[in-house]
């Protein structure tokens, strides 16, 4: 087939027509790899194109410094990649290789000229595909016809995919919930690979497990993926709990799923306490924020909820964010408001913004007190009576409460 979408025509910028020009007057193949095409096939513009080439880095670089193309980012050179800089954009081609020696998560690669080969080491068959520049389309796996199908499967033996680098187990699981349907339509053989390959998990760097289990809990099937990490005896490799609890997680991802939730915000549901998510950071890395937002969930979600007796439902989360003081405290009650499935309160907070407090220490002192403990205390005073108030009161009506 050749594709002639509008998305594929966009790609055509300046940078790439010349790229094209350089490659086809050298007569080497230059065609889109990988990820690109599969999005280009839904009918998606691709955010990142990647290139692959039967032409060698050194071969690359000599075309490239001879027609006065910049070469930035040398880091890729020795897996083959070359980065070309050309009217502002980046242009990332990597040489055809098979990889000759693996180890689970690095492998040596050899460069080739056969398409299919380079093919073949890829992991799953709907990223194993090629798109000329002219859109035809080269498609060794039948990945097509699995988009179509919207099946994910491992190129040829799964069981040897995953050996050759054991992070694909988690990438088949972000790209199911990508491109299936339906939540639990797996080849078995293909969950059989998986379970018994599990253990390989824990040579995986956290940082590379994180990149994926984030994406892979935003997408579709989330909750079915996360309990399928459990029932196949994954969890303990990748820095969940290994007695995770599973029915809460599906109860939140009901709850909070059509409204965006934060990766963290799902895993939370996980952990018992706050030992697992010191844990979870130990074994991934996650960012401080991250960290932070588990903790809070963890603390809170049974604590800071509506109030019964209060008629603003609103009250306690407000009246919360106003006494923390933290600048992201907002953001955080959020994810707990999509946690604890309050969707009305959700888009109330939304709305509010945080009102300023009237009264400063500066105030105080005109007033004539000097004391700074007894300034404190007449602040704690003033924005209790200030909260009480819905933060209605101004300035002048707080002062007249203060005792001199």
């Amino acid at each position: 087939m050749r594709l002639k979408t509008s998305e594929f025509k966009s790609l055509f910028t300046d940078g790439l027509n010349g790229i094209a020009e350089l490659f086809e007057k050298h007569q080497y193949e230059l065609r889109i790899a990988g990820g690109a095409v599969r999005d280009l096939l839904s009918g998606k513009r691709p955010e990142d194109v990647d290139f692959a080439t039967t032409a060698t880095p050194e071969e690359m670089k000599r075309m490239f410094q001879d027609a006065g193309i910049r070469l930035i980012n040398n880091k890729g050179e020795k897996h083959g990649t070359i980065t070309a800089r050309l009217h502002d954009e980046n242009f990332e081609v990597t040489t055809l290789r098979v990889d000759v020696e693996t180890d689970g998560r690095h492998a040596e690669v050899e460069f080739t000229t056969d398409w299919q080969k380079d093919a073949e080491r890829r992991d799953l068959t709907i990223n194993s595909m090629f798109l000329g520049l002219d859109g035809t389309l080269y498609d060794y796996f039948k990945g097509y016809e699995d988009l179509q199908n919207h099946k994910v499967r491992f190129v040829g033996n799964a069981e040897q995919r995953i050996q050759e680098d054991y992070l694909r187990i988690l990438r088949y699981f972000r790209f199911y919930g990508r491109v299936a349907l339906r939540a639990d339509e797996h080849e078995p053989e293909t969950l059989t690979a998986i379970r018994e390959n599990g253990r390989g998990l824990a040579a995986i760097s956290g940082e590379r497990i994180w990149v994926e289990l984030k994406k892979m809990v935003v997408g579709n099937h989330a909750a079915h993926l996360l309990e399928l990490l459990y029932n196949l005896d994954l969890a303990q490799y990748i820095g969940l709990p290994p007695d995770g609890d599973v029915d809460e997680m599906k109860r939140v991802w009901r709850n909070a799923s059509a409204h965006s939730p934060k990766p963290m915000t799902v895993l939370a549901a996980l952990f018992h306490g706050p030992d697992n998510v010191d844990k979870m950071d130990l074994r991934l890395k996650v960012s401080r924020e991250e960290k932070t937002l588990a903790l809070f969930l963890v603390k809170h979600r049974r604590t800071l909820h509506k109030s019964d007796e209060e008629p603003d439902d609103l009250r306690p989360f407000t009246d919360f964010i106003i006494d923390s003081r933290e600048p992201d405290s907002q953001s955080k009650v959020c994810e707990l408001l999509k946690y604890q499935g309050e969707e009305k309160l959700l888009s109330e907070l939304q709305r509010w913004s945080v009102p300023r407090f009237p009264v400063s220490g500066h105030d105080l002192r005109k007033m004539g007190i000097t004391s700074g403990k007894e300034i404190g205390t007449s602040l704690q005073e003033l924005r209790d009576i200030w909260k009480k108030s819905r933060y209605q009161m101004d300035k002048d009506e707080l002062l007249s409460h203060v005792k001199l």
